[in-house]
C-alpha cells in the first residue's frame, strides 16, 4: 500500500479517510493542510499566492515515508504506530529539528490531529506538537498581559476590545508558524506540548517557515501574507485626538492653537457619534455644518483629518432597512437581531460580504472621502458583540465560530480597496483589531480602550512587541490610556508624561483618551447627546508637563527621517518598528525575556519609565558601543547600567 504519493510539487499522505497535503509556499516555507473524509480546500484567509523557486524544491517518496524540501526547510511525513497515522516533522537546512507532531504513545493510541465531529458536518480540531526545552515563542498579536515569551501560556484565539488574536509565532528555534484558520479556539504552549484547538473547522491548515534570524522569518511571513504599504508622510508625525471633538468650530480651534504655538501636528481626529445615527455614515449637520470647508482649512494648515467609522448600523439608521433587506448585515441565528446595545440597538454589517463592503465604502466615499478626508478610524473592529458570543451570529462566510476572527481583516479590506480604487496610493487606516494579513490592507492597529493606569501602561509595551513579531508593523496606543484619566490630578499628569515620552518612539505617536470629568453635550433644542471628555491637548496637563510634551513632540519631528526609514523597512521586508531585544540580538540570552525595554528599529534602544515616582532605572545594553541621546554620554555594552531618568526624559541609547 502506498500511504505517501507525489502530485507535482505536493506531497500527499492518505490513510483511513484522512488526507494530508504539504505544499511549498514561498521562500523556505511550507503550507500543510489535512482533512477527514473531504477534499483539501484552498481557502485564502491570509495566505497569498505562493511564489516559489522550483530549483529549491526536492521531493522523495517511499510507500510509508515522504520528504519535501523547500530551501531551508524540510518536512517529513511517515506512518506512526500500529494505526499507521501520518506524523509530521520539520527540519532546518542542517538537519536540526524545528517542530514535530506528538507521537501515538504506543498503547495510548493518541493522534496528533484529533477531529471531533459536530452536528452539521464540521469538526472541532486539536493539533498537537512536541514541546521543546529552552524554546521561546514570540508574537501571537495583542493580549493584555506583561509577556513577550508565550511559552507556558494559554491564549484565546478570539478578538475582544483591546485583544487582537494574530496566530503567528516566531520560535527561538528558528521557525515561524502561522495557524491559518480564523475559527475561534485557543492555543496552549505547554512545556510538554503545544496544542492548537478550534471549536469548528473544515480542515487543518497551517504555514511554517525557517529562518536564521527573526528578521528572516518576518520577511518570509510578509511575502506569504502581504507587506504593509509605505506609510504616508502624515503618518510620521504627531496625531491629536480626544473623546470627542463634538463640533466643527471646536475642532478647528484646537488645530489653530497648535499652529499658534508652533507645535508640529500632522493629523487631528473626529471621534464617534459625529453622525445622526450609527450606520448613517455622514456628519450630523447641526454640529458639522460645512465639512468641506473644515477639511480645506485643515489642509491649508498642513493637517489631515481622520474620521471615526463604526460597523454598527442602528435600527434607527437611514440605511438599516435597505441593508437588512439586501442581506448586508450579520444575522443572529436565533432571537433578537441585535449585536450590541450602546446608545441605540444595532447590528454589525457583514464585512465578509463583498456587496456589504462596497455598500459601506460607497456611503463613506460620498460623505467623507469626497470632502478630502484620507484617513479613517475603523473602530469596534473585533467586532465588539454585546456578549462576544460569536457562535450566535452568522456571516456570509459562515458561522461566527467558524470564521469570526477574520472580521477585522475584512473590515480593513473594505476601506483599503475603496481608497485604492479612488486613486489613493498608500492608504493607512486606524483600526482596533487585526488578524493575519490585516497589514496588507493598511491597518494601523491601536491597543483599544485601555485604562489610564501604570499596570495597563506596562502591558502596552508587551502588546506592541508581540504585535510586531506577529507581522503587524503599524501599531500604537492611546497615549495616557483611554479610561479614567483626570488632567488636573498630579498622579495622572505624571503617567501622561511618561506615556507621551514613550509614544515618541512608537510607530505612530497619537494622543487620545476619554478624560475626566465628562462634559455634557446638547442639541439646540435641548436634547442631550453623547458626552464629551475633558480637554486632552498638550497644554491641558499643567505648567510642569507642557515643556516636556513640547520637547517630545518636536523630537518626533526630528526623528521623521529615521521613522521614514523604519517604515520603508517594514514595507519592503516586513520588519516591525518595535522590536523585542531578542529580535535584534538573538545570540544574546540576556535579551530573551526583556519586556521593559526594546529596540526602535536597529539603532535606538528605548527604556520607558513605567512606574510612578521613578527617577532612575536599570537598562541592559548588549555588546557594543552606545550613546545616551539626551546626555551624549558614551557607554560600553555587555552589561546592565543604571542611568538617571528625571521626569524630563526617558533613557534612550543610540547604537554606534
Amino acid at each position: 500500500m502506498e500511504y505517501v504519493t507525489r502530485d507535482g510539487n505536493e506531497l500527499i499522505f492518505r490513510n483511513n479517510g484522512e488526507t494530508i497535503v504539504i505544499t511549498p509556499w514561498g521562500r523556505d516555507s511550507l503550507r500543510v493542510r489535512a482533512a477527514l473524509m473531504a477534499e483539501i480546500r484552498d481557502d485564502r484567509f491570509a495566505l497569498l499566492p505562493a511564489e516559489t523557486d522550483d530549483s529549491e524544491i526536492e521531493i522523495n517518496v517511499s510507500s510509508e515515508r515522504g520528504t519535501v524540501r523547500n530551501g531551508k526547510i524540510t518536512a517529513v511525513v511517515e506512518t506512526d504506530g500500529w494505526k499507521k497515522n501520518g506524523r509530521l516533522s520539520f527540519y532546518d537546512e542542517k538537519g536540526g529539528l524545528l517542530l514535530r507532531e506528538t507521537d501515538g504513545g504506543n498503547a495510548l493510541a493518541l493522534t496528533p490531529r484529533e477531529y471531533q465531529p459536530l452536528t452539521g458536518g464540521d469538526f472541532a480540531l486539536n493539533v498537537t506538537f512536541e514541546g521543546r526545552d529552552g524554546e521561546r515563542l514570540y508574537g501571537m498579536g495583542q493580549y493584555q498581559e506583561e509577556q513577550v515569551d508565550w511559552k507556558g501560556c494559554t491564549l484565546e484565539l478570539k478578538h475582544r476590545n483591546s485583544q487582537a488574536s494574530v496566530p503567528f509565532v516566531i520560535s527561538s528555534k528558528g521557525y515561524g508558524f502561522l495557524w491559518h484558520n480564523p475559527a475561534l479556539g485557543y492555543v496552549s504552549f505547554g512545556r510538554n506540548r503545544t496544542t492548537w484547538h478550534v471549536d469548528a473547522t473544515r480542515q487543518m491548515d497551517y504555514w511554517i517557515t525557517a529562518g536564521d534570524r527573526p528578521a528572516d522569518i518576518s520577511r518570509n511571513y510578509a511575502d506569504a501574507t502581504g507587506h504593509v504599504p509605505m506609510m504616508p508622510e502624515y503618518g510620521l508625525g504627531f496625531w491629536q485626538c480626544k473623546l470627542r471633538y463634538w463640533n466643527q468650530e471646536q475642532l478647528l480651534e484646537v488645530a489653530r492653537e497648535y499652529k499658534r504655538r508652533g507645535l508640529p501636528i500632522d493629523v487631528i481626529v473626529i471621534d464617534f457619534f459625529h453622525w445622526p445615527h450609527m450606520g448613517d455614515y455622514r456628519f450630523d449637520p447641526e454640529f458639522f455644518p460645512d465639512p468641506a470647508a473644515m477639511v480645506r482649512e485643515l489642509k491649508d494648515m498642513g493637517i489631515e483629518l481622520m474620521v471615526s467609522v463604526w460597523p454598527q448600523v442602528a435600527l434607527t439608521s437611514e440605511n438599516y432597512e435597505e441593508m437588512k433587506q439586501q442581506g448586508l448585515l450579520m444575522r443572529a441565528d436565533y432571537g433578537e437581531q441585535v449585536g450590541m446595545r450602546f446608545v441605540e440597538d444595532s447590528m454589525f454589517w457583514d464585512a465578509t460580504n463583498p456587496r456589504a463592503r462596497a455598500y459601506v465604502w460607497d456611503k463613506c466615499k460620498k460623505n467623507y472621502y469626497d470632502y478630502g478626508i484620507r484617513i479613517f478610524w475603523l473602530d469596534e473592529a473585533e467586532p465588539e458583540l454585546g456578549t462576544y458570543d460569536f457562535r450566535h451570529y452568522r456571516f456570509q462566510a459562515g458561522n461566527g465560530q467558524l470564521v469570526g476572527n477574520i472580521y477585522p481583516q475584512m473590515y480593513s479590506r473594505a476601506f483599503y480597496e475603496g481608497m485604492k480604487d479612488a486613486g489613493q496610493e498608500d492608504p493607512v487606516n486606524l483600526v482596533r483589531c487585526a488578524w493575519a494579513g490585516s497589514q496588507r490592507y493598511g491597518a494601523l492597529v491601536w491597543s483599544g480602550d485601555i485604562m489610564s493606569d501604570w499596570t495597563y501602561f506596562r502591558r502596552q509595551l508587551s502588546a506592541g512587541l508581540s504585535m510586531g513579531a506577529a507581522g503587524i508593523p503599524w501599531w500604537t496606543t492611546d497615549i495616557g490610556g483611554f479610561h479614567a484619566g483626570d488632567p488636573k490630578k498630579p498622579e495622572f499628569r505624571e503617567l501622561l508624561v511618561r506615556w507621551f515620552q514613550w509614544g515618541c518612539y512608537c510607530p505612530v505617536m497619537r494622543l487620545h483618551g476619554d478624560r475626566s470629568p465628562s462634559v455634557p453635550v446638547y442639541r439646540k433644542d435641548g436634547t442631550r447627546v453623547l458626552n464629551s471628555g475633558s480637554e486632552n491637548e498638550v497644554w491641558s496637563f499643567g505648567e510642569e508637563a507642557y515643556p516636556i510634551l513640547e520637547k517630545y513632540i518636536k523630537r518626533r519631528e526630528e526623528l521623521r527621517p529615521y521613522v521614514r526609514e523604519l517604515m520603508r523597512e517594514a514595507h519592503e521586508n516586513g520588519t516591525p518598528l518595535l522590536r523585542g531585544m531578542y529580535y535584534e540580538f538573538p545570540e544574546d540570552p540576556a535579551c530573551d525575556l526583556l519586556k521593559d525595554q526594546y529596540m526602535f528599529g536597529s539603532r535606538l534602544l528605548v527604556a520607558p519609565v513605567m512606574e510612578p515616582g521613578v527617577r532612575e532605572r536599570s537598562v541592559y545594553l548588549p555588546e557594543g558601543k552606545w550613546k545616551n541621546v539626551d546626555t551624549g554620554e558614551g557607554l560600553t555594552g555587555g552589561c546592565r547600567v543604571t542611568v538617571p531618568a528625571p521626569l524630563t526624559c526617558i533613557p534612550v541609547f543610540e547604537k554606534l
